[in-house]
Formats: C-alpha cells, structure tokens, sequence
C-alpha cells in the first residue's frame, strides 16, 4: 500500500527547503533589529481558547478548526493561528505583571480546514510579531513598517498598505448596527453565508467574496466614518506616523480581518510588483484579547503571513535563490587506508566547525568527484593509501583549481579552508 501525505499537508524536500530557510533567515533578522524576541507556542491548545479569543461566529471557529476529544474527554484544538496563543502565553506566565509590555515574534505550524489550492493548505506555516502592553499609535507604525521591511530585504516591491480602522468595542457595536440597517433589505439577493453573518455578525459578510454579493458591500458605509473621538484621534495618528516613514498606503473600508479579537488599526500589505494585488500579510490591534481571555485589560498589535506564500512568490520571480550547499570540503578517498583516515578525520573537522562530506557507498573515485561537485564543495581533499603513509595531502579549492600542500591534521586543514592560498 503506498501512503501519500495526508490531504492539504505536504513535504518540504532537501532541495527546496533552502527557499523557507530564506524566509525564516529573514523574518529573524528584521525580529533582531526591531528588538522582537522569539516564543514558540504549544501546537494544541485548549478549544475555548480560539472559541472565546477568536470569536464563535467566525468561519476559523465555525469550519476550519481541527478539534477533538483526548482521552480524557477534553476538547482540543490545533492551533489556527498564533495570536490567541501568544496571549495566553502572555498570561501563563504572568507576564501582566513581571513584564507587561512584550515584543514577540514566532515561526511555526498552523492549522484550518480549508479548501487546498495554490499557497493555501491544511498545515501551513505562519510566521508574525505580537507587541503587546502599550496602546501608542507608534507600535502600530512599528509594526507596520517591521512588516514593510521583511517584504523590501526578500527582494518584493511595489509595497502598499490597505489600511483602517474598525473602532474600539463600543464603535464595532454601533457600527455592526449600521451595517445590520443597510444589508437588512438586500440579504435576498446575497449568499446564504452573508445571510447568517447578518444576525451573528455583520462585520463579516465585508469579507465574503461572491460576486452577487459585491454591489452590496461596496455600497455599505466604512466603519472609519463611524469612530468615536478617541479612535479617530488614535488613526489619525497611526496615519501622520506611518507618512513620516514615507509608507504609501490607502484607507480601505473593506478590511476589516477576519478575526472577531481585532480592534482599531488593521490593515493587509500588498505588492503591486506580484503581477496581481494579493495580500502578502495582516494585522492588527487587539486590545480587548488579553481581557478576554481572563487578564487584565491589555493592548497589543501584531500581524502574521504565511511562508507558503513567500515561497511560491519567490520561487516564480526566481530571486533569492538559496546556495545548492554550505559544504566547506569533500573528502575522496582510495583504498581502505585513506578511508579510515578520512572518516575519522571528517569528524574531527566537523567538531571545528567545517562542514565537511565523505561518500559513504565505496563508489569509484570519479563518482566520488561528480559529487563533490554536486555537493558545490568548496574543497576538495583526495587520501588514498600513499597521502595515509605520508600523513599530507593536496588541497584544492574548486573555484581556482589551485593546490596547497597540507599536513593531514585536523588543524592544518581548518587553517587553509579558512584563508585559502595557505599552505603549512
């Protein structure tokens, strides 16, 4: 019986696992230099987290969640997202109070069933920043441009943001009101979803995509038109701050996200440069989560994205191409001699930090060589017999073609890898 991966999962192979490793390389440096620090996360967590945090009338709570029973009869759940998670991590740890205000980043597995198609699967991973205890307009700027950043060092241009604002809790009451009058008529011409978005939670028909439904939403008043003084005043704020970046964006009454725990600024990046405007990533403020979730009151703003997406946009533009190999040397070897010596001297340069290969499958010494070169090896040592009597070898660095004479020593041989040319 052949056993292929599970619908909606996939492998990543050892020639195409350097493309995620630039995206992971990437976020970890833009989280360094933004002073981000990284939190990893439990994969399960319980139900109600994502039932009280997310929001029970979302379609992550509602359709996409795997949750199950463990043997003890409590329900589980895979994580969908990463926010929830890192609040209640937050509180866990009673960070409230040893260390209220946090600036956190992760990378990690998700997990929402959902229809599979290109960038989209079942597992998938996230990577996002969470800045949490502080309520100032300039860590949504912060973690706007943190954003902006990562997308500019992988090489994507055309950067935009769609931006708006939905309101402290009060204004998303009001507001789901105006939006409850104005679709209370039209719901016979729209989709059965929007229909029971329209008594559960309004916000969210703004998300629905048929084409049916469109006229409908485009002709429903924004939420920014409705905000009370002091979120108006808060993106107000957000906007001057984000113009004296210099980051172009415009005010979209349809992103709304589609997460009940979001609050205030939200907002989607976009890149023109893709050929078609997708959405690279979104956020947002969530300051009610935290409370929700049984803390104090707590603002925080975040965003997240998939590395699925990054991948496949990098692969098709054919930039950033990671190396084939971050091999330093390959041993060949003749006779069982120069391979005795050459298994024990590969171990004892790899615990002084060279990367080096040797075969493993007594092959001839010309397939030894095609895969030094398939390795892209940046050395190349031969030991047969003769170099194990003599206790040297020739050194040769693939790229000249030159040659040193080495004394068969693990810290000769660390030496002339690291300043090529030298010989003892």
């Amino acid at each position: 019986m052949r056993y292929d991966p599970v619908r909606g999962t996939y492998d990543v192979l050892p020639d195409t696992a350097g493309w995620w490793q630039v995206v992971e390389a990437a976020v970890r440096d833009v989280a360094r230099r933004y002073n981000y620090r990284e939190i990893r996360t439990p994969i399960l967590e319980h139900t109600e987290l994502f039932s009280r945090g997310i929001g029970e009338s979302t379609d992550v709570v509602n359709k996409e969640m795997y949750t199950f029973q463990d043997r003890r009869g409590r329900s589980l759940t895979l994580r969908p997202e990463g926010t929830a998670s890192v609040a209640r991590a937050y509180l866990s740890h009673g960070l409230q109070t040893e260390a209220p205000f946090q600036k956190l980043f992760y990378v990690g597995p998700m997990f929402r069933y959902e229809k599979p198609q290109k960038g989209r699967f079942r597992q998938f991973e996230q990577y996002g920043v969470e800045a949490i205890g502080s309520l100032d307009p300039s860590l949504d700027a912060e973690v706007i441009a943190f954003a902006w950043t990562l997308m500019d060092d992988l090489g994507l241009g055309g950067l935009w943001l769609r931006l708006n604002s939905i309101g402290c809790a009060e204004d998303r009451d009001r507001y789901r009101d105006i939006l409850r009058r104005h679709f209370a008529d039209r719901l016979d011409r729209m989709c059965s979803d929007c229909q029971r978005r329209h008594e559960m939670n309004p916000l969210r028909i703004l998300d629905c995509k048929e084409d049916r439904c469109r006229p409908h939403i485009d002709a429903a008043p924004g939420s920014a038109e409705h905000l009370c003084s002091e979120c108006a005043d808060h993106f107000a704020q957000v906007r001057t701050l984000l113009d004296e970046l210099g980051l172009s964006y415009e005010i979209d009454p349809r992103v709304v996200r589609g997460l009940d725990y979001y609050t205030r600024t939200v907002f989607e990046l976009v890149s023109s440069d893709l050929g078609s405007q997708d959405s690279l990533l979104g956020g947002g403020r969530y300051d009610g989560l935290i409370e929700a979730l049984g803390g104090p009151p707590t603002p925080g703003v975040g965003f997240a994205g998939g590395t699925e997406r990054l991948v496949i946009v990098l692969r098709e533009r054919g930039s950033r191409v990671p190396s084939a190999s971050t091999i330093d040397l390959f041993l060949a070897t003749l006779g069982g001699a120069g391979r005795r010596i050459a298994f024990r001297l590969a171990e004892a340069l790899r615990r002084q930090g060279i990367a080096v290969d040797i075969d493993h499958r007594d092959r001839s010494f010309r397939k030894q060589l095609t895969l030094a070169n398939q390795l892209a090896a940046r050395f190349l040592l031969v030991i047969g017999d003769d170099e194990a009597a003599s206790g040297r070898g020739a050194l040769k660095e693939m790229a000249t073609g030159q040659e040193v004479s080495v004394d068969l020593a693990p810290e000769t041989i660390v030496r002339a890898v690291e300043r090529p040319g030298s010989s003892d």
